[in-house]
């Protein structure tokens, strides 16, 4: 049997189906693919920490080690006696790869050189395996350099793919009973800017939705703030089908700290953006990536992310301490502690925990249409996840609310 064991994004998850679909055509299937993340040190630690397990509990099974860490550093991964194959996020995408690995041939470590890839290509991925939701990928890597990230070195720069291929992708995901789909990739903002025409994220939307009128539900993933064009505005404001959620990539609430992150918005222009975007598209809600315990950052910096969540209004953080990674520029800066910089994060989870409550107490008493998904839960269309009971699975219903708990709602389906 073949497990693959997804760290980090939504586009992990992706990549992750279409090597289940790769090793399932070429028979390669008494195996463990472990899909790396590199964003901290602790996402490098919990893939080595599976591998090891993985090896404890198939002794076996080949264990073969991909994703962002295992690009950054492959000799580091296949010095590990428990790894049999390491993969680039290149090559893990290649039906090819997997024919070798079927066939027991190749070279132990297969990572190649991400910086020289120029083109994205489009994957016969159809849906995710028990998921009503289908991620799709419309683009891959990123053009920007911010001082903590370590991305670009295991994705490269940013590679789109065309509209047609995306507008295709999603007419078949549609097809195999995707009700929802999330546009995503590692900066889905950049989109376009390598094609001819340079097309942007608001046309894409667009084209995809007029294309696919029976497509009920789109969705963006994680979103730079500068990326909002006035395609994508005007469908924001205008378009039912474009659910009212937005992710952003905040990273800091602390103007001199987004200056040294070499982030390309300021405090003033995330609070503006969702202002615009609030009287816009009354009840949309937002969601944000936010680093605690940058270097330099004081108690005032720190201040400043801390209340930027009241200010902007967030409902869902995601929350990061701030990890050291190497070869940044970030790395090399005058650290904050290591348990300052936990402190803060959990200070900003607690104030996250309280905005999110806040957004599921409002909503009480509400009737929301959610997508219900696996395990009798499904998302509303500000993604707040609810409790749907025994619904069919891959309805878009209509839920009574009736109470909130544990970060969740309750939902009731209303009576036809």
């Amino acid at each position: 049997m073949l497990e693959v064991v997804n760290f980090g994004c939504r586009l992990n998850a992706y990549e992750g189906e279409i090597m289940r679909g790769h090793a399932a055509a070429a028979g390669f299937d008494d195996a463990v693919v472990i899909n790396t993340c590199a964003v901290t040190a602790e996402a490098v630690r919990q893939a080595r920490q599976a591998i090891r397990k993985a090896r404890r509990e198939r002794p076996q099974v080949r264990i073969v080690v991909t994703g962002c860490a295992a690009q950054i550093d492959p000799s580091g991964f296949a010095a590990m006696p428990e790894v049999d194959r390491v993969l680039g996020n290149e090559e893990k995408l290649k039906p090819e790869t997997f024919a070798a690995l079927a066939a027991n041939y190749g070279a132990r470590i297969a990572v190649g050189d991400i910086m020289a890839q120029s083109q994205a290509r489009p994957q016969p991925v159809s849906t995710l395996s028990g998921h009503t939701r289908g991620f799709l990928q419309i683009q891959q890597g990123c053009d920007h350099r911010c001082t903590f990230c370590v991305i670009p070195l295991g994705r490269g720069n940013n590679r789109s793919l065309a509209p047609d291929a995306i507008i295709g992708q999603a007419r078949t995901m549609v097809n195999h009973g995707v009700t929802e789909i999330v546009l995503t990739g590692v900066d889905i903002a950049g989109y376009g800017s390598d094609l001819g025409g340079h097309p942007r994220l608001g046309e894409l939307a667009r084209d995809l939705l007029r294309a696919i009128p029976e497509l009920p539900r789109l969705r963006l993933s994680s979103l730079d703030p500068v990326g909002i064009d006035s395609e994508l505005w005007r469908l924001i404001a205008e378009e039912p089908r474009l659910m009212p959620h937005l992710h952003l990539s905040l990273q800091s609430g602390d103007d001199l700290i987004l200056k040294r992150m070499k982030r390309r918005h300021s405090r003033a222009e995330a609070i503006r953006l969702c202002q615009r975007a609030r009287e816009l598209r009354p009840g949309i809600a937002f969601g944000a990536d936010l680093i605690a315990g940058f270097p330099t950052e004081d108690e005032a910096m720190f201040a400043s992310s801390l209340n930027l969540i009241g200010e902007c209004g967030l409902d869902f953080l995601h929350v990061f301490a701030y990890s050291p990674r190497p070869g940044t520029p970030a790395a090399r800066m005058p650290q904050v502690p290591g348990s300052l910089r936990r402190e803060r994060a959990g200070r900003l989870r607690v104030a996250g925990d309280g905005a999110l409550a806040r957004l599921l107490s409002a909503m009480v008493g509400t009737t929301q249409r959610v997508l219900v998904e696996a395990g009798g839960r499904g998302h509303a269309e500000n993604f707040a996840l609810v409790e749907t009971g025994a619904a069919r699975r891959g309805d878009i219903a209509a839920f009574h609310i009736t109470a909130q708990r544990d970060g969740r709602l309750i939902g009731r389906t209303c009576q036809q």
